[in-house]
């Protein structure tokens, strides 16, 4: 324990003002993502995702962003997991992304909806054939009695389907569309004294307040 209470790290990579700050928070974001996403960092799309159990506690996992439509943020999975059911009974979520190599932070709440079966249909066609195999073979969530369960299964499928085979989506894997309510960008800074900036929906447009490291 006394290891953990002495890792540390000064943040000294950047620094954030209110001046820098686009007036659009989506554009703010796509503008870090780009960022991050040009410095060739292994899944710079990757982001907790936090959804509410039916107990309403929190529960948190890493998913990867697939697109920024029509200002919403879309992921892909089994609409039966553990998330997917979190997420139909609480259409709300949290977004946090972690950059280390730029030591940058965004968060976002917002609530959200399955996107249009179509718009599913085209994103599963484009992945590849294991992954599309992996989607139906997985029954995500549930108790499963082994690994070799799971790889017989796939194997089964595998038969059934050959590679370059139409696979069709399944009913119960598909996108998520998150529409954002409001986003906070944090830039570490030395001593701890982080710069942080939230944007809220004011009328028609974003208010930027400075929060408090």
């Amino acid at each position: 324990m006394g290891m953990l209470a002495n890792m540390r790290e000064e943040y000294t990579k950047g620094t954030l003002h209110k001046s820098d700050l686009h007036p659009d928070p989506l554009a703010q974001f796509q503008l870090w993502f780009d960022q991050i996403r040009d410095m060739e960092v292994a899944d710079a799309n990757a982001f907790t995702l936090s959804t509410l159990d039916h107990r309403g506690f929190p529960t948190g996992r890493v998913v990867l962003l697939k697109g920024i439509e029509d200002g919403r943020f879309v992921f892909y999975t089994n609409y039966n997991s553990e998330k997917g059911t979190h997420l139909t009974q609480h259409p709300s979520c949290g977004m946090t992304f972690f950059w280390r190599e730029l030591e940058r932070q965004v968060r976002i709440t917002g609530t959200v909806e399955k996107v249009a079966p179509e718009v599913s249909d085209a994103y599963f066609n484009s992945r590849p054939y294991g992954s599309q195999l992996g989607a139906v073979a997985s029954p995500q969530s549930n108790i499963i009695e082994s690994r070799a369960w799971l790889e017989d299964r796939w194997k089964k499928l595998q038969e059934e389907h050959p590679e370059a085979s139409d696979i069709d989506r399944p009913d119960h894997w598909g996108g998520f569309a998150i529409t954002p309510l409001d986003f906070e960008f944090w830039q570490g800074r030395a001593s701890r004294l982080h710069d942080r900036f939230r944007y809220r929906p004011e009328g028609t447009e974003w208010a930027i307040e400075r929060l408090a490291p």
